[in-house]
C-alpha cells in the first residue's frame, strides 16, 4: 500500500514533521563585529578554520571566534550562545545538547550535556487521574521541563579544551540579542506551526507577535535586551549563575506555576546537575573509525549497527539509484531501532549493553536476517551481550526542536555539537528572555509494557533517551575525515546514515549526500521524502515486500565539515538556511 499524505492520525507523522567566575566588565565587546567573517563552503585545511550551523548568522560568531585564535569548542560554544538568539525554535541555554570533541591526532572526547528530570519526577510523571496525558497535550508548560544542561556542558567543555576567555565567547551573542536580529522565513514558519507554544508566556508573545497575536514577519528585526542582559550576567560571572541564584529560582517558580501543566522542580534540582565527560562510542565502517556519543544518546549506537549490518553489502556497486540499496539501508535501521526501542536509556539507571550492541559478532548476526530481495516479517531486538531481559519494548519518542553545528580550527581539532530544546520552542516557558525545554516528553509516557518496566521511563535525576548523533570520522590515515550531526528527532540517525553512505560509499560530497531524501522505518511500514527522486523507487520498494510505503514531507536539517585533499568543506542542508563561514 503507498500513501501519500500526512498521515495526521498517525503519531509518527508528527515525529517526522517536525567556565571561570572571576569579576569582569559587566559589558562584553572584546569580540569583532560581524562583517570579520566570510560566508564560505572551503577554506584551506591549514587555515584559521570553519564553522558550519543551520542559521548564518551563528555559523558567523563562531567563525569571529576562530578568527581570534579560539579553538574548535570556543567556536561551538560561542555557535551554541547565538543560535539561543536566532534559532531559538530548535535549540538554547534553556536545553541540552551532547558535544563530540576531537584532536588533530585522533583523541575523541564527548560530553553530555542532557537535560535531567526533577528529584521528584516519578514513571507515572505524565499521568492524570490514572491514565496517560497524550503526548500533544503534556508538551506545554512545566511538567515537560528538564533541568537545562547546556551552559554546564559548555563550561566542562571549555575548561578541557578553551582558548580565550569565557567571557570572549559570549560576544557575538549579546551583540545579536541587543542589537536586534531579524527574522527568517524559517522563524517565521516556526512561530505560526507552533504558535500554542511559542506564545504561551506573555514574555515569548511579547518577543515574537503582534498586538493582534500574529506571528512576526520575516525581515522583522526583533531585539531581546532581557537575554542580552543575562548572557553578560553569565559571561561575567560563569555557567554557575544559570545553577543558583535568581535564574534558578525564576527557573523552579515558572515551572511549578506554569498556566499549563504545573509541576514541582526545586533550586536544588537545578543546581544538583552537572555535564558528565563520557566514553565515545566507536566503531569501524570499511577503513574507516567512527565515534560518536553514548547513552544516553541512542543515535551513534543505532549509526554503527547499521553500518556494520550494511558492511557486507557492496553499497557501492548498488550506488543511490539503486531501490534495493534504500531498502537494505531501512531494513538495517529496522533492527536498529528494535534495540533501541529495548535496550537504550540513561546508563546512570539502567544497564544499557553498549559493547554488545556494536561488537562485530552481533551485528553480522542481525545482518544475516537481511536480504537483498525479501523484506522481515518483522523487526525485533536481538539480544547482544550484557542485555538484560528485565525491560520491555517501547516505540520511538517524538522530538523536534534541535539544531546541529560542527567547527574546525587551525589546529585540526574538531567540535560536532548537536543542541536541542526538544519540541519548537520548547515548553513554551520564557526565562530571561531564552526559551526552557520540554525535554521531558522524550522519556516513555507509558511507563510499562506487557508487565514489564520500559528502560527509558521517567524516574527522577534521569536523563532522557536521545535520538542526537554527533559523529566523526576519521580515515585510515588517521585524520579527520568528516564531522556531521543532524535535527530533526527520530530522523536524525538516519540523516547522518544517509550521509554517511553518500559520502563513504557513494564517492558524493557532504553537500550532495545531506540534500538526497531519506528511507526510514515508520510504525509497521517505511517513509520516503516526499519531493525527493527517491519517490520514483516506491513501486520497486513496494515489490521488494515494503507493504506499507508512506510518501511524505519531512523537517530535516543536517550540517558537516569534510576534508578533502587539503581543504575543509563546509555542507549545511538546503533544506534549511544554514551557512559555512570561515574568519
Amino acid at each position: 500500500m503507498i500513501l501519500r499524505s500526512l498521515v495526521k492520525t498517525a503519531p509518527f507523522a508528527a515525529l517526522l514533521m517536525a567556565g571561570g567566575c572571576m569579576p569582569l566588565p559587566t559589558t562584553i565587546s572584546a569580540t569583532p563585529p560581524p562583517t570579520a567573517t566570510t560566508r564560505t563552503d572551503s577554506v584551506p585545511a591549514d587555515g584559521p578554520g570553519l564553522v558550519s550551523a543551520a542559521d548564518p548568522r551563528a555559523a558567523d560568531a563562531g567563525a569571529q571566534i576562530l578568527r581570534l585564535g579560539g579553538s574548535a569548542t570556543d567556536a561551538a560554544i560561542a555557535t551554541m550562545l547565538a543560535l539561543t538568539v536566532v534559532e531559538p525554535q530548535s535549540s538554547g541555554i534553556g536545553g541540552g545538547g551532547f558535544l563530540v570533541t576531537g584532536d588533530a591526532a585522533g583523541m575523541v572526547e564527548t560530553f553530555d550535556g542532557r537535560e535531567a528530570a526533577p528529584a521528584a519526577a516519578t514513571p507515572t510523571w505524565f499521568f492524570a487521574n490514572g491514565q496517560q496525558i497524550p503526548f500533544r497535550q503534556a508538551v506545554p508548560g512545566g511538567r515537560s521541563v528538564g533541568v537545562p544542561g547546556n551552559l554546564r556542558l559548555a563550561a566542562l567543555a571549555h575548561t578541557r579544551h578553551g582558548k580565550l576567555a569565557w567571557r570572549t565567547l559570549f560576544g557575538p551573542a549579546i551583540r545579536l540579542a541587543r542589537g536586534g536580529f531579524a527574522i527568517t522565513p524559517r522563524l517565521n514558519a516556526s512561530l505560526e506551526a507552533s504558535k500554542e507554544t511559542a506564545a504561551l508566556d506573555p514574555a515569548g508573545r511579547a518577543l515574537f507577535f503582534d498586538a493582534g497575536g500574529k506571528a512576526l514577519p520575516a525581515g522583522m528585526i526583533v531585539k531581546n535586551p532581557a537575554l542580552a542582559d543575562f548572557l553578560e550576567r553569565v559571561a561575567t560571572r560563569g555557567a554557575d549563575s544559570f545553577y543558583a541564584g535568581d535564574n534558578a529560582e525564576t527557573i523552579a517558580a515558572k515551572v511549578g506555576t506554569a498556566p499549563r501543566n504545573p509541576a514541582p522542580m526545586t533550586t536544588a534540582d537545578i543546581a544538583a546537575y552537572r555535564a558528565i565527560e563520557r566514553a565515545p562510542v566507536c566503531g569501524t565502517y570499511r577503513q574507516w573509525k567512527i565515534c560518536g556519543m553514548g547513552p544516553p544518546s541512542a543515535g551513534p549506537i543505532a549509526v554503527l549497527q547499521v553500518l556494520g549490518q550494511l558492511e557486507r553489502f557492496d553499497m557501492k556497486a548498488l550506488g543511490p539509484a539503486s531501490p534495493v540499496a534504500w531498502h537494505l539501508i531501512a531494513e538495517a535501521e529496522r533492527l536498529a531501532f528494535a534495540d533501541r526501542d529495548r535496550f537504550v536509556a540513561d546508563p546512570g539507571f539502567v544497564q544499557v549493553p553498549v559493547a554488545g550492541l556494536i561488537d562485530r559478532n552481533y551485528i553480522a548476526t542481525r545482518s544475516a536476517l537481511i536480504s537483498e530481495k525479501t523484506t522481515l516479517a518483522a523487526a525485533l531486538p536481538g539480544n547482544p551481550a550484557g542485555a538484560t531481559t528485565s525491560f520491555a519494548s517501547a516505540g520511538p519518542v517524538e522530538e523536534h526542536g534541535t539544531t546541529h553545528f560542527v567547527a574546525v580550527d587551525r589546529d585540526g581539532a574538531v567540535a560536532s555539537y548537536t543542541s536541542t530544546v526538544e519540541s519548537g520552542f520548547g515548553s513554551g516557558l520564557v526565562v530571561n528572555g531564552y526559551y526552557l525545554n520540554n525535554e521531558l516528553t522524550d522519556f516513555n509516557l507509558t511507563p510499562d509494557k506487557d508487565g514489564k518496566p520500559t528502560a527509558n521511563r521517567v524516574e527522577g535525576g534521569k536523563r532522557p533517551r536521545s535520538s542526537m548523533s554527533p559523529i566523526l570520522v576519521y580515515g585510515p590515515d588517521g585524520k579527520l575525515r568528516m564531522a556531521a550531526g543532524a535535527a530533526g528527532g527520530v530522523t536524525i540517525p538516519v540523516q547522518v546514515i544517509r550521509l554517511l553512505i553518500g559520502t563513504l560509499d557513494w564517492g558524493m560530497t557532504a553537500r550532495a549526500a545531506i540534500a538526497q531524501g531519506i528511507v526510514m522505518p515508520i510504525g509497521e511500514g517505511i517513509a520516503v521524502e516526499q519531493g525527493t527522486a527517491l519517490e520514483a523507487m516506491v513501486p520497486a520498494l513496494v515489490a521488494l515486500g515494503h507493504a506499507k510505503v508512506t510518501v511524505m514531507p519531512m523537517r530535516l536539517k543536517a550540517n558537516a565539515i569534510e576534508r578533502v585533499g587539503n581543504t575543509w568543506r563546509g555542507a549545511a542542508d538546503p533544506r534549511s538556511e544554514g551557512a559555512s563561514a570561515g574568519p
